[in-house]
C-alpha cells in the first residue's frame, strides 16, 4: 500500500519530461544490475567463484553423447586457477544420477586461436590440425598425439574428488607472455555422457563393450583391431547402447555445470605445473611416452582377484609435490606413485557409493582420495623415474578402463615465500550498488520537481541557458 501511494505521489510531482528521463535512467541502471546477477560472480576474501552451464546435451534411453564445446565460458585476464568442479545436471539444475546418466569423463583444455577468424561451428573434434589453432597442454609426460593434454579433467567420481589448489599456489593462465602474438587464449570442454536408462546391461554400456553399441568401425570409419571387445572406440557421439525391448523413448536435456574459483595473479603466488601419468605408458620399453590411455582387465583365475599394472615415466624437471590424484573406472581399487627410492609420494584410493541419490550410487567410483603433501615435503628429482602403480578387481573382467595419476609440481626454482597477498575488494554484491544508485537517482528527481513545483507555485521561473 505505502508503495503503491509513493509511486502516485512520485508520478504526480514530476514532470512528464522528467519522468521519461527518470525512468530511462532506472531501465539502464536495471539492465546493468541483470547483467551483473547473471554473472554470478561471487567474491570471498579476494577468491572469485563462478558457476557456468555447456550449451544443452539432448539424450535418450542408451545414447551417447561425446562433445567438443569450443570458446567455452571461462574467467578472462592474468589469474590463478584454484579450483575447477564439475557435474551432471538437469533442466532444473538438479544433479542427475549416474544410474541415469553415466559420466565416462570431462576434459577442459586450453589452446590458442588466431584473432578475427570464425569460431569453430560444429561440436566435434578438431584435432588442432589446423595452424589458426596450437595446443596449450599440460606440462605431460605423456606426448601430445595421446591426447592428455588437458588441464582439468574427471569421471564419474567428479562430485566428491577435491580439485582445490592450496595457498600460495595457484595454475597460472591467462599470462600474456605466453599468448603468441596474433593469437588469443581459448578452452575447450570435451563432454562424454552415456545415459543407460532402460538398457540391457549398464556396467556394459559404461564400459563401452562393443557388442552392446553394435558397432564395427571407429567414428572416421575405420575397422577396429583384432581383439578389440570395447573401449572409447566403441562409444563415440550419437552410438547407441542396446535397451530393453519395447522400450518407448524418453528424451531428456543435461548440462554440464561446472564451477571456477580464482585469483588475480600477483607475484606472491607460486605456479605450479600440471603433470598426468597414464599406466599404459611404454617409455620404460620404447624411451617414447606412448600412452595407450586404456586398457582390459581379465577376470582371474586365482584367488587374488587383484590386477596391478604398472609403468615407469622419467620426471623432466625437479620440483615439490603440492596435489595428487588418480582416475580410475568401476573396478578400480586404487592407484600410488611411487619414487626412485619406493617412497610413496601420493596413494589415492577409488570411493565407492552405497545408496540410490546422486553422489552415492551404489557400484560407482564417486571419489577419489587425494594428496595434499606439506609443502616441500614431497621432492621430485630432476630425471628421476617414479613408477605408476594402478591396482583393478578382477573378480571379472572390465573393458576400456584407465589409469591415470594427476600431479601439481611447483619447480625448485621457485622458493616458498609470504602467504598470498589478495586484494581485499567489496563483498557487497554490484545488484545491491545498482539498487542503491537507482533510489539515489529516485530521490532526486523527487527533490527537483519538488523544487519546481514550489516555484511554479510562488511565480518564479527557471532561466534558461
Amino acid at each position: 500500500m505505502e508503495q503503491k501511494v509513493f509511486i502516485k505521489y512520485f508520478s504526480g510531482t514530476m514532470s512528464r519530461g522528467t519522468r521519461g528521463i527518470v525512468f530511462l535512467l532506472a531501465i539502464a541502471l536495471l539492465a546493468i544490475c541483470a547483467q551483473n546477477t547473471q554473472a554470478r560472480v561471487t567474491l570471498e576474501n579476494g577468491v572469485k567463484s563462478k558457476v557456468y552451464l555447456s550449451p544443452k546435451i539432448a539424450l535418450h534411453q542408451g545414447s551417447v553423447a561425446n562433445k567438443y564445446y569450443y570458446d567455452m565460458e571461462f574467467p578472462k585476464g592474468h589469474i590463478a586457477i584454484k579450483s575447477f568442479n564439475a557435474e551432471v545436471v538437469d533442466e532444473e539444475g538438479n544433479p542427475v544420477s549416474l544410474k541415469e546418466t553415466y559420466l565416462h569423463h570431462w576434459v577442459a583444455a586450453r589452446y590458442y586461436q588466431r584473432k578475427g577468424i570464425k569460431e569453430p561451428k560444429h561440436y566435434g573434434n578438431l584435432g588442432f590440425q589446423q595452424s589458426d589453432h596450437i595446443p596449450a597442454g599440460n606440462a605431460g609426460v605423456c606426448n601430445s598425439a595421446s591426447g592428455l593434454s588437458q588441464f582439468f579433467g574427471l569421471g564419474s567420481e567428479t562430485r566428491k574428488t577435491s580439485t582445490h589448489v592450496p595457498d600460495p599456489y595457484g595454475i597460472e593462465v591467462g599470462n600474456p607472455l605466453e599468448i603468441p602474438s596474433g593469437y588469443e587464449e581459448k578452452w575447450l570442454l570435451n563432454v562424454h555422457a552415456i545415459d543407460t536408462r532402460g538398457v540391457v546391461d549398464a556396467m556394459g554400456c559404461t564400459e563401452c563393450r562393443c557388442s552392446l553399441y553394435n558397432v564395427t568401425v571407429d567414428e572416421y570409419g575405420q575397422p577396429f583391431k583384432p581383439n578389440y571387445a570395447g573401449g572409447l572406440y566403441c562409444c563415440y557421439d550419437e552410438t547407441q547402447c542396446k535397451v530393453k525391448n519395447g522400450l518407448e523413448s524418453v528424451k531428456r536435456n543435461v548440462y554440464m555445470k561446472y564451477t571456477v574459483t580464482w585469483v588475480d595473479w600477483s607475484e606472491s603466488i607460486i605456479p605450479v605445473k600440471i603433470y598426468i601419468f597414464d599406466v599404459t605408458d611404454s617409455w620404460q620399453y620404447t624411451g617414447i611416452h606412448d600412452c595407450l590411455i586404456e586398457f582390459d582387465v581379465e577376470q582371474s583365475t586365482t584367488n587374488e582377484c587383484m590386477d596391478t599394472r604398472r609403468s615407469k615415466s622419467s620426471f623432466p624437471i625437479a620440483g615439490d609435490v603440492v596435489y595428487g590424484v588418480a582416475h580410475l573406472h568401476s573396478g578400480g581399487i586404487g592407484s600410488a606413485l611411487y619414487g626412485e627410492d619406493g617412497r610413496v609420494i601420493c596413494s589415492s584410493r577409488a570411493i565407492y557409493g552405497e545408496g540410490n541419490e546422486a553422489g552415492d550410487e551404489s557400484g560407482y567410483i564417486v571419489g577419489m582420495t587425494t594428496c595434499y603433501p606439506k609443502p616441500g615435503s614431497i621432492k621430485i628429482a630432476n630425471g628421476e623415474v617414479l613408477t605408476l602403480e594402478s591396482n583393478y578387481s578382477s573378480q571379472k573382467s572390465h573393458i576400456g578402463v584407465m589409469g591415470l595419476f594427476y600431479i601439481l609440481v611447483a619447480e625448485s626454482s621457485t622458493t616458498l615465500g609470504s602467504p598470498v597477498q589478495i586484494h581485499q575488494e567489496s563483498k557487497v554484491p554490484i545488484f545491491f550498488w545498482g539498487v542503491a544508485a537507482f533510489g539515489l537517482a529516485i530521490f532526486a528527481a523527487i527533490v527537483v520537481a519538488y523544487r519546481r513545483r514550489r516555484q511554479n507555485g510562488d511565480g518564479y521561473h527557471s532561466i534558461a541557458t
